[in-house]
């Protein structure tokens, strides 16, 4: 526990500022609609310009009896920013006393934080379902309540895992991810981007229905670009769909995917 309390302490440690300028630079962003602003933050910053075609737009769910059920659990999880907006629009958030509230990632855990719940946790590298699953806390759990907040689709990886490790997982679908293939237009500004243009990847579900709407010319041009993946289960998607060497971020989070795409471009191995 001391270890993982330390690794938590250094992810709130101000990061070094020498990422190169992207200044040059368009960045695709896959996030669902009116989702980019985190992505155009962290582009500005280093003077990237970003290309939104969203290929999902969220739902709420009517999800009250099940989301009463999971907010008393022994151990909250939320699996994403939306999860925690959504939940917030229908009821508050208090922490009991002996509860422990989880995140994916730093980004859920910081909504979590203002929504109320002050000692929400994260992992300190990730922000993906096995980094969550490696937490101290989510391994000795048979017996234990454990409530997920979180959207259909996906994987279902950590409330699959977590009932495999013997837990009593109460599910709670506060949204829902509607297909939103792009239309021609959009497809025909993707093609125009320059050279300098890169693919953030958070989702492979987003990815999906992308692929799924464009020629296999388009989809040849896209892979032409570089492609910045938060995970390396998308890597291999990435490279299922036929890039070559996908870049690896140390998470979903914008900053975090940006910044290796600043690495990448300081390396010097785009040509």
């Amino acid at each position: 526990m001391a270890l993982w309390v330390g690794l938590c302490q250094a992810r709130d440690m101000p990061r070094a500022r020498s990422e190169t300028s992207l200044k040059q630079w368009h960045v695709i962003s896959l996030r669902p609609k009116d989702r980019h602003a985190a992505v155009r933050r962290a582009a500005k910053r280093l003077g990237a310009r970003v290309f939104a075609i969203s290929t999902s737009i969220l739902q709420p769910t009517d999800a009250r009896t099940a989301l009463t059920a999971a907010r008393r659990a022994d151990i909250v999880i939320f699996t994403s920013p939306a999860a925690v907006a959504f939940t917030v629009a229908k009821v508050s958030l208090r922490s009991r006393r002996g509860q422990t509230w989880l995140a994916i990632g730093e980004g859920t855990a910081a909504a979590l934080r203002r929504a109320g719940i002050a000692d929400a946790l994260a992992p300190a590298q990730g922000a993906h379902s096995e980094a969550l699953l490696a937490h101290p806390l989510l391994q000795a759990v048979r017996g234990t309540r454990i409530g997920v907040i979180t959207a259909p689709g996906g994987r279902d990886l950590i409330a699959q895992t977590l009932q495999a490790r013997g837990a009593d997982v109460v599910r709670a679908d506060v949204y829902r991810r509607e297909p939103t293939p792009p239309n021609r237009a959009r497809r025909t500004g993707l093609q125009r981007l320059p050279a300098t243009s890169a693919l953030l990847l958070s989702s492979g579900e987003a990815l999906e229905v992308l692929w799924s709407a464009l020629t296999i010319g388009e989809q040849l041009e896209l892979t032409a670009r570089p492609c910045v993946v938060a995970s390396e289960r998308l890597a291999d998607l990435a490279r299922a769909k036929g890039w070559s060497a996908p870049i690896l971020a140390a998470s979903a989070r914008p900053d975090d995917l940006l910044t290796a795409l600043s690495a990448y471009v300081r390396s010097g191995r785009f040509r």
